[in-house]
């Protein structure tokens, strides 16, 4: 995300390094504010080419039908906090719950209990642990009606969308909760004699995981990335942003109903500069996801007390359009690459460089698909993209665009805010002539607004591609397969999706997913999304004969055995 909005409202303070509210993740302050001021009304009819609105289905759930005071009163049970806070609902900047708020104090007593459950957790066998994951799993499919609604008044995302995370989810406790096992058995080695040196790598939980989750994704970058955390026998507690702290706690209560200890998952509320660097500093391990420039404190606050930290940052992710691209089919990608959850996603994609030859015909497509878009607020299936989630993303897309225009870019579709459907609505938006130095050019805007590059060679494309810092992901379109794999393959991206747009690298669990660069260090899923999580411990049980002289030889006789030793065990290729 970008580092010029480190937080979801101004009071969170995104400045210090260790906040842990910043990047995607922050709280609260920008969405009430922009409920205080009258929406105006616009002219359809004077005003061209709007996207239209999906209206709200009769007897449609409202936010007072979802946000029960029982609910949050059942949510917010274990939450350490003696202080209240509140979120609202980007849908219309209205107070959805007041929660319990954390201090340092309460961030240190929430380790000091999640490091007594750990211990008896972590002492449970692994399939145990693993057996929570499956029932989880049932259960999000069961009643995800539930989350979708609050991920949904949390976020401003469509329904569809909000969907994405609970499949997301499903997913990696599926995997997780099968493969767990596997990831964290004891592995033989060959030793450093064969037959006479017997070696097993053995796996150790870290400890207590802190975890910053941030508000873009609530339900999947919070359960989503602790579920391997949990298998491997830590405790965490995380920080979500307060904005979207419902999401979060549902998902702790659907842990916990699954059979995870109480007190293995403790989660702490408050302003980012305040809470964030307690949490961090107490971590035996330190997940992170958010801005670039924060995540570059945390790193040196983990660094400072040598443990370890997954971090993934900001991105500006590109797609290219190869000429023998299916244009119909790519069009279509790119709308979803570009403009799911309204453009709020790490890996959504920002920069599209196509081929000359079909760049008219691309966009004509492109754009006419992008002015077809439906927003929409309703708690229920139908709308294409839904609100940004605060005043400060909303400052951000009109500023980016505003510049870029006002420096000679042209838009192809959209281009401003929609106060007629909520107070943070902006219209997906095309542009075109895009140049440095305009700011939408180099930095995230981490919204709904894509810009549109022309190359007349693909090595063109691929050093425009990588021509940033980042290096989150990318997306290539071609119709011939192998052709667009060898272009996948040059682009400095830690994901690649060809002939999509994001959604098949993420959703292939078995395969590492982070960043190059400056998106990031580690990964989640796969074996490295598990196993970051643990700590490696090589035992290695010499039998017979020592590592030393022996049977009478002397130095030199042993130093002659071992070379000719070591020649004969590479001539019968031992590793």
């Amino acid at each position: 995300m970008t580092d010029t909005q480190d937080t979801r409202g101004a009071q969170d303070g995104g400045t210090d390094p260790a906040a842990g509210g910043s990047g995607e993740s922050g709280d609260g302050g920008g969405t009430p504010e922009a409920a205080a001021v009258p929406s105006p009304v616009l002219d359809h009819a004077t005003a061209p080419e709007f996207n239209p609105v999906t209206p709200s289905p009769e007897g449609a759930r409202t936010a007072a039908d979802v946000v029960t005071p029982e609910l949050v009163a059942q949510l917010a049970e274990g939450v350490i906090g003696s202080g209240r806070t509140i979120n609202h609902t980007p849908f219309t900047g209205r107070k959805l719950a007041e929660l319990p708020e954390s201090t340092p104090e309460d961030v240190a007593f929430a380790f000091h209990r999640a490091r007594e459950a750990q211990r008896e957790w972590a002492a449970l066998p692994v399939r145990q642990r693993a057996a929570v994951l499956l029932r989880f799993h049932d259960l999000v499919l069961r009643r995800q009606d539930e989350v979708l609604d609050l991920i949904q008044l949390e976020t401003g995302k469509t329904r569809l969308h909000a969907h994405e995370e609970v499949q997301a989810v499903a997913v990696a406790a599926r995997h997780y909760g099968r493969r767990g096992p596997a990831y964290l058995r004891p592995k033989r080695h060959t030793g450093a004699i064969p037959v006479l040196t017997k070696v097993s790598e053995h796996r150790h939980p870290r400890g207590v995981v802190a975890q910053i989750a941030p508000w873009n994704y609530p339900f999947e970058l919070s359960v989503g990335d602790a579920l391997p955390a949990f298998v491997a026998g830590n405790a965490v507690v995380m920080k979500p942003d307060t904005e979207t702290a419902l999401t979060a706690l549902w998902a702790r209560r659907l842990l916990i109903e699954a059979g995870l200890p109480e007190r293995v998952w403790q989660v702490v509320l408050g302003e980012g500069h305040v809470v964030g660097p307690a949490v961090v500093e107490r971590g035996d391990y330190v997940s992170f996801t958010g801005s670039t420039r924060t995540g570059r404190g945390v790193a040196q606050k983990a660094a400072e007390r040598l443990v370890g930290a997954s971090l993934e940052l900001g991105g500006k992710n590109a797609l290219i359009v190869l000429p023998d691209a299916d244009l119909d089919r790519a069009a279509e990608g790119a709308v979803r690459a570009a403009f799911s959850s309204a453009g709020q996603l790490c890996i959504s994609i920002e920069r599209l460089y196509v081929h000359e030859s079909v760049a008219d015909a691309f966009l004509e497509r492109f754009v006419a698909r992008t002015k077809q878009l439906q927003l929409g607020s309703a708690l229920a299936y139908g709308a294409d993209m839904g609100s940004l989630v605060s005043q400060r993303q909303l400052d951000n897309v009109t500023r980016h665009v505003e510049e870029a225009v006002a420096k000679g870019a042209t838009v192809l579709a959209g281009g401003r805010a929609r106060p007629d459907v909520g107070p943070l609505f902006h219209e997906p938006t095309i542009l075109d002539g895009v140049e440095s130095p305009m700011a939408v050019c180099s930095e995230e805007t981490f919204g709904p607004v894509v810009s549109v590059y022309r190359y007349a060679e693909v090595d063109e494309a691929v050093e425009l591609a990588n021509s940033t810092a980042y290096g989150l992901s990318a997306s290539v379109w071609g119709g011939d397969g192998r052709r667009a794999r060898q272009v996948a393959a040059r682009l400095r991206s830690g994901t690649v999706n060809v002939n999509e747009g994001y959604a098949a690298a993420y959703g292939s669990v078995q395969s590492p997913m982070g960043g190059m660069g400056d998106s990031g260090l580690g990964r989640r899923h796969g074996s490295e999304g598990i196993l970051k999580y643990t700590e490696a411990q090589t035992i290695a049980h010499q039998r017979l004969l020592p590592m030393a002289p022996s049977l009478g030889m002397n130095d030199a006789a042993y130093a002659k055995f071992m070379s000719v030793s070591l020649k004969v065990l590479k001539a019968l290729r031992f590793r």
